[in-house]
């Protein structure tokens, strides 16, 4: 780079003057970002505003307003709910770890390309089919109550057997996710790995799972999101969870606002993942648009 006539090895180089041309072009880009937000925010609001008159004047808004929107009711019931909550929280913590595990396993042995792995081939097929297809709820009653009856367990909390269906139903999920992942890493990954002198297992390690894990991770978060709100069904077992919760408070109000609480205490868990999603997913997208590797 030629510096300017006078100008030593130290001294700075003042930034270009933008073109007349380019002032307008930004002003017209801040005067359209500043009508597009307006428009925005007066679209959304009309829009809200139609649907709250088109509620509140509909003949049963009285009584559903007295059974589902109570503040009293909940802020009364709020605490209970709330501990309830954590409870979900652990299950999901816990049940997050055995679903990453078993269906990181699942996926590896379904891709295993040997004769001699054919019987595990089968079996993890078998597996991912049957929980894939059975719902559940299905799978908590044979595994809550199931399990426990056959007498070689000692006696555990039902959230632990919540957890293991849990971790049954969508470690199933999250190996076919896994493996389509790892079947859209390109063979040639593997042969230059192979041919640098990496065994099977550390090709699998260093080289396919990585770059597998990348190219689904919006699936996967999106299967944690179900996970999330799935926990709420452990209650069918009898674990004091915040759905339980809700339902002991509907009980002894005779009103449903527990169930909101509850429900809107899940969208709360639930909101900063979809968001960290849908930005992990945007990014993904300019990258395969500007011809990024993926």
């Amino acid at each position: 780079m030629t510096l300017p006539a006078g100008a030593g090895a130290g001294t700075p180089v003042a930034a270009p003057t933008p073109s007349p041309i380019e002032l307008e072009r930004r002003l017209w880009r801040r005067q359209r970002g500043r009508r597009s937000v307006v428009v925005s925010v007066a679209s959304t609001l009309v829009v809200l505003a139609i649907a709250y008159f088109g509620v509140v004047n509909t003949p049963g808004w009285a009584a559903v307003q007295q059974s589902f929107f109570d503040p009293g009711v909940a802020a009364s019931t709020f605490p209970d709910i709330l501990l309830g909550l954590w409870l979900n929280v652990r299950i999901l913590f816990f049940a997050s770890i055995g679903v990453a595990v078993l269906g990181t396993v699942l996926a590896v042995v379904r891709g295993l390309r040997s004769p001699v792995f054919f019987p595990l081939r089968v079996l993890a097929t078998a597996y991912t089919d049957l929980f894939r297809g059975l719902p559940l709820i299905i799978v908590l009653y044979l595994v809550g109550f199931g399990l426990p009856g056959l007498g070689v367990f000692p006696r555990l909390p039902p959230e632990f057997w919540g957890t293991i269906a849990i971790v049954l139903t969508y470690s199933s999920y999250v190996a076919e996710v896994l493996r389509a992942g790892m079947e859209a890493v390109h063979p040639s990954q593997r042969l230059a790995a192979r041919s640098l002198g990496l065994s099977h297992t550390q090709t699998l390690r260093l080289v396919v799972l990585p770059q597998a894990i990348r190219k689904v991770t919006p699936a996967l978060m999106n299967d944690f999101v179900s996970m999330q709100k799935d926990v709420g069904l452990v209650s069918i077992l009898g674990a004091v969870d915040a759905v339980r919760s809700a339902q002991i408070a509907q009980a002894e109000t005779y009103n449903f606002t527990p169930y909101l609480v509850a429900g809107l205490l899940f969208v709360v868990i639930s909101l900063p993942l979809i968001r960290v999603t849908d930005a992990i997913a945007r990014r993904q997208q300019r990258r395969e648009q500007i011809g990024g590797t993926v």
